[in-house]
Formats: C-alpha cells, structure tokens, sequence
C-alpha cells in the first residue's frame, strides 16, 4: 500500500470510525389505530421490536435497542391492521413525524438533547408507494448513530402522525413512555 493511500485511509478513519459497520438494525413499532384514535394517546396502543442483541423490552412500548456507533438504525412504523378491507378501502396508515433524544442527564425526560446523537438518512433506496396483496408497506426514519456519540442510554420520544378513517386532518401523538437506545462503543 502507498504512503498517500495509508495516510487517505487513516484520515477516513479518523473522520468516522465506526461508520463502515454494514449491520443495520430495524426498529419496528406497531399501532393499534382504533385505540389510539379513540383514545387521543399511544399508550397501550404501541408496541415496539428490534432485532438488536441484547435488548430489552420487546413487545412493549419501553423498548432498548441495543447498538454501536455509527450504526443505522431503521425506525420502521405500521398499523397491526395491514389486510385491504372488504369494501376495497385500507386502513390507515402512522407515519413518524420526527424522533427527539430526551436530555435525560438533566433529570427533565421532556427537554431534548442539545447535542446530536444521529444523523437522519431521509428516504433512501425506492420506498413502496402502491399498496398490493404482495408488498408490505409501512413508513420509517432512519439515522446513523454518530461515530462520536458518548456511550450510553438515550431516552427518545416519537412523534406519530396517524391517518384517521373517515377524516382528513391528521392526528400527531407524543410517546409518553420512552423507548431508548443503549449505545456501545466500537
């Protein structure tokens, strides 16, 4: 190897460790919609799963996601009801909105982290925008753990917006309990 090639590939490094960890975790919510429209709220209506080693809290909406620095983290959200109905309508559809890391260090879980955690991928790759009998489709956010991000517990609250049957304004809902990611260092 050249000495140019050494010093680009140290440089790189240097910039990123851990970024070139190709793993990616998917972080897959659940929303009962019909209770968490009745209700105004998604407690009880959302359950959280990952597909981390190591974490805990599956199946309930307290999930901690296991992962490293630099890695992607697929935030993955659908309704429990996905089958086309009888009249040929679907049913519909929660979107996150955005994801917020709580200032937990400060005892205040509502107050977001003033530092940045991950950096937000935006869509990527081609997203399913028909539905059919074949093709699961559900919405997600999707980030990069920062290669600089301290190791940790971070607390996060979602913002879900929900499409309502029947309505066309929107309902935008909070977690109330939050899910965290415990990150470890590379």
């Amino acid at each position: 190897m050249s000495t140019s090639t050494r010093t680009r590939s140290s440089e790189v490094e240097k910039q990123n460790p851990g970024q070139l960890n190709s793993v990616q975790l998917n972080v897959v919510t659940l929303v009962n919609m019909g209770r968490a429209a009745a209700t105004g709220s998604l407690k009880d209506s959302m359950y959280m799963m990952d597909n981390s080693v190591g974490g805990t809290g599956q199946g309930t909406h307290q999930l901690e996601t296991v992962c490293k620095q630099g890695q992607v983290l697929n935030w993955i959200i659908r309704p429990i009801d996905m089958e086309k109905r009888p009249d040929g309508t679907w049913p519909p559809m929660p979107k996150i909105s955005s994801l917020v890391f709580l200032d937990t260090e400060r005892g205040d879980e509502e107050d977001v982290i003033e530092r940045k955690i991950c950096t937000e991928l935006k869509i990527y790759g081609m997203p399913d925008r028909m539905r059919d009998p074949f093709t699961p489709v559900y919405y997600y956010w999707a980030g990069t753990i920062l290669s600089t991000t301290r190791p940790g517990v971070y607390r996060y609250r979602l913002v879900v917006e929900l499409e309502q049957d029947g309505k066309k304004e929107k309902l935008y809902l909070n977690t109330v309990e939050h899910p965290s990611i415990r990150v470890l260092a590379v």
